[in-house]
């Protein structure tokens, strides 16, 4: 087994099993049967359970983070080269996109979600503190260009609707990947497509409702 094998086993079980039973009730010994490697190897790589968390979290989200990062600096850049404001639903639609793609990324994007899921609403803070530090960079920027968007709107005002907004994606982002859910008697659940487009439209209306 080579080291990007070995590293990958371990993320890939340290994944599905803090997804699946949380990260405090994950032993390491359940992981390293899992993974298929010892205790060693985890120590190697990792040192800790805690930078095992880190290194989960960040295998997904740098790389959503700097496609997100991009696409939201696009539309900066576009504005000021014609003078005007970005739209905020342009950059609404930089940042919800790509996070909703995700969903169909590969092998443990599901049990990723499930993972995120956990870390906003369970009480304990290990893995919330984690991922708010992953995403807050992220935050940070799409904060100050909807700022840019909507001056007229007060910061505080601005920053309860951009968590309403962040508060439907993740409901989105948790439910959609179950299909199962669906209620019985109610409509076939929003093909992807068209679900992006009602989100978009639906999160846009609310940021720039009158105050």
């Amino acid at each position: 087994m080579t080291q990007v094998d070995t590293k990958t086993r371990i993320l890939n079980a340290a994944e599905r099993l803090f997804a699946r039973d949380g990260f405090h009730s994950t032993s390491l010994r359940t992981l390293t049967s899992l993974a298929e490697v010892n205790l060693a190897a985890v120590n190697y790589h990792y040192g800790s359970k805690e930078a095992l968390l880190k290194a989960v979290f960040e295998r997904r989200l740098l790389p959503l983070n700097e496609v997100r990062k991009e696409k939201l600096e696009a539309v900066l850049t576009a504005a000021e080269q014609t003078g005007l404001r970005p739209a905020a639903v342009e950059l609404l639609r930089a940042f919800i996109e790509p996070t909703l793609a995700f969903r169909h990324s590969g092998p443990g994007a599901k049990d990723f979600i499930a993972l995120i899921g956990r870390s906003l609403s369970e009480p304990d803070e290990t893995v919330r503190n984690c991922f708010i530090r992953q995403v807050l960079p992220i935050f940070k920027i799409l904060f100050g260009a909807l700022r840019k968007a909507l001056p007229e709107l007060p910061e505080n005002i601005l920053l309860a609707r951009l968590q309403f907004t962040l508060g439907a994606l993740s409901h989105v982002m948790c439910h959609a990947v179950n299909r199962e859910l669906q209620i019985p008697g109610f409509p076939e659940p929003l093909a992807d497509k068209l679900l992006v487009e009602q989100l978009i439209g639906f999160v846009h209306a609310g940021l720039e409702a009158p105050c």
